[in-house]
Parts: structure tokens; sequence; C-alpha cells
């Protein structure tokens, strides 16, 4: 029994580790999540621009059209001369978020709907991959997308 009681000492603190590690991996989980929900929010409501500028890192990697946009300045001018009449949205079907809680990534289906002047609708639907990074304030931002 004597030299089991060592073992059960350091067996205790092992299981607990676990267990908070499992506990903090869905917070930030959730956390992604809320994001990406407050992010389609404010592109529903404030525009797409004022969005993606709201929820990029200062070192976001944007792909569009076949090019990459780098970097929020890239991504701001990427931005100037866009419809305003267009609607963008989305919703995570899947999340997942690295064991060191510093990176994390989101994907599902999007809907883009743009408004021509006599009012006809052109949707499109696809697919989003957004790459999610904790930033030094806690918060976190996208930097692929």
């Amino acid at each position: 029994m004597k030299k089991l009681l060592p073992l059960i000492f350091l067996t205790f603190p092992l299981l607990y580790a676990c267990n908070s590690q499992e506990d903090s991996v869905e917070k930030w989980k959730n956390e992604i999540v809320e994001t990406e929900k407050e992010f389609a929010a404010m592109a529903q409501k404030e525009g797409i621009p004022k969005a993606f500028m709201a929820f990029a890192a200062e070192d976001v990697v944007v792909m569009r059209d076949n090019t990459l946009v780098i970097g929020k300045e890239g991504l701001r001018e990427s931005f100037q001369g866009s419809p305003e009449n267009v609607s963008l949205s989305w919703k995570p079907d899947f999340v997942d978020v690295a064991a060191s809680g510093d990176l994390g990534y989101t994907y599902g289906k999007y809907i883009y709907t743009l408004t021509d002047s006599l009012g006809n609708e052109n949707v499109a639907e696809g697919i989003f991959h957004t790459v999610w990074k904790r930033q030094a304030d806690g918060s976190w931002k996208f930097v692929w997308d």
C-alpha cells in the first residue's frame, strides 16, 4: 500500500490536467464561433467592408479572384469601388482549435447576394474557410479567408 500511495498522488494531477486542457479547447472553440457570429452579424448590419476590417488581423491574407490580398491595408484597398447593394451571410458548420489555443479555423456555407439596378438578385453560394489567430489582448482576428 505504501508503494501505491505515491502513484495515486501522481495520477490525480495528470487526470486533472487532461480535463483542464479539454475544457480550455472547448472554451476557445466557443470563443471562435461567437466571434464568427459577431463578424457575420456586423457584415449584415454595417456592410461587408466594415466587418472585414473590424475582424481582420494586421497580417491578414485574403484570396479574391485568384489573387492574394496581403495585409489589412491591402484588404482596405480591395474594397474600394466594390458594390454597395450586396449582402453576405454565413455561419460556421465546423470549428477546431490548436491545443495551444493560439490558432483555430472554421468552415461552412456562405450566400453572397448582389441586387442589380432593376432589383434582380444574383446569388452565389459556396464554402468559406477562415483561420483565426488569438491576439495579444485575447481576442480572435482572422488571418486567412
